[in-house]
């Protein structure tokens, strides 16, 4: 009885531990916080790993940064940087002809008014993140401050990687806009996308608005998420290999001579053949290490 009770709780733990690091990792994080305090206060009602950024000057910011962080929830400075495209602009908004102090202040301002910011990510921005020069100075003024940045990508050539260089900030990219069209359909399709990359690549990080169809959609579909796919917060993908959009993985050129004290495949030789490793001892190692884990006492103590 007593080995059969060990084989389960062994088998249970493998089970877990092999689901756990299997499963695909979707961070979801809600912009422009500060000006909708009903629509808002329906995503602080979603699960605890919804993540929200907040406007630094919009007029319920303090007040709604420290709700989402209340509730446990990962809270970013949704910081305003200049678009391309002429459109009425937010108070504060970077842009690249900044001096480092102006935006040094802009920054410091930021901070103090969104309480709780773990990171921050940027407000349109497509002029402002495209600009080596604008963006370094940005990457300066952050290194200030424990905050990672989280880039919107809303232009391609964004230069927030490059920027950062040589700074301690760290930089994760926005794979998916759910609402670029706030039709409920299109917005479904877009979380389903996020979910497929997420699927496909490990991880993705999806960027949505406090809109009604977004809520709505929300509200429906994160119930009913596949088994495979774990709601995390942007921080907790820092550790992640970076993704940016679709690119293929990055060509590996082989050395012409083999390092030193390495040899190629084919001249490491054997002088005696392997002794052949019964599956049934494969199994038993497996499970003398799993019952050696935290995990595994916690479960035996369930039976």
């Amino acid at each position: 009885m007593l080995v059969h009770r060990y084989q389960i709780t062994a088998l249970l733990c493998g089970l877990l531990l092999s689901f756990a690091s299997q499963a695909a990792k979707l961070a979801i994080v809600i912009d422009d916080f500060g000006y909708r305090p009903t629509e808002e206060n329906k995503v602080l009602q979603m699960p605890q790993a919804i993540s929200v950024a907040v406007l630094p000057d919009a007029p319920y910011a303090r007040q709604m940064a420290i709700k989402a962080h209340q509730g446990g929830r990962e809270v970013l400075i949704h910081l305003p940087m200049a678009p391309l495209s002429k459109q009425p602009l937010e108070k504060n908004t970077l842009t690249p002809e900044m001096s480092r102090a102006e935006i040094d202040r802009i920054i410091r301002s930021a901070v103090n008014n969104v309480p709780y910011a773990v990171g921050l990510n940027n407000h349109m921005g497509s002029k402002m993140t495209s600009s080596l020069p604008g963006m370094q100075k940005v990457m300066q003024a952050l290194n200030q401050y424990n905050l990672y940045f989280l880039d919107s990508m809303t232009i391609g050539n964004s230069q927030s990687l490059q920027a950062a260089q040589g700074t301690h900030v760290r930089v994760l990219k926005r794979r998916v806009f759910l609402d670029d069209s706030q039709d409920i359909n299109a917005i479904r399709q877009q979380f389903n996308r996020a979910v497929t990359l997420a699927q496909r690549d490990g991880y993705a990080i999806a960027i949505g608005h406090p809109h009604p169809n977004t809520v709505r959609v929300l509200q429906q579909m994160l119930p009913s998420l596949p088994a495979d796919i774990t709601l995390v917060t942007p921080g907790q993908l820092l550790n992640e290999p970076l993704r940016n959009g679709n690119a293929s993985p990055a060509k590996i050129t082989p050395h012409s001579k083999p390092l030193q004290g390495f040899l190629p495949p084919g001249e490491c030789k054997v002088k005696q053949p392997l002794a052949p490793v019964p599956a049934s001892r494969a199994l038993s190692v497996i499970g003398e290490s799993i019952t050696e884990s935290p995990l595994y006492h916690r479960i035996d103590e369930l039976f």
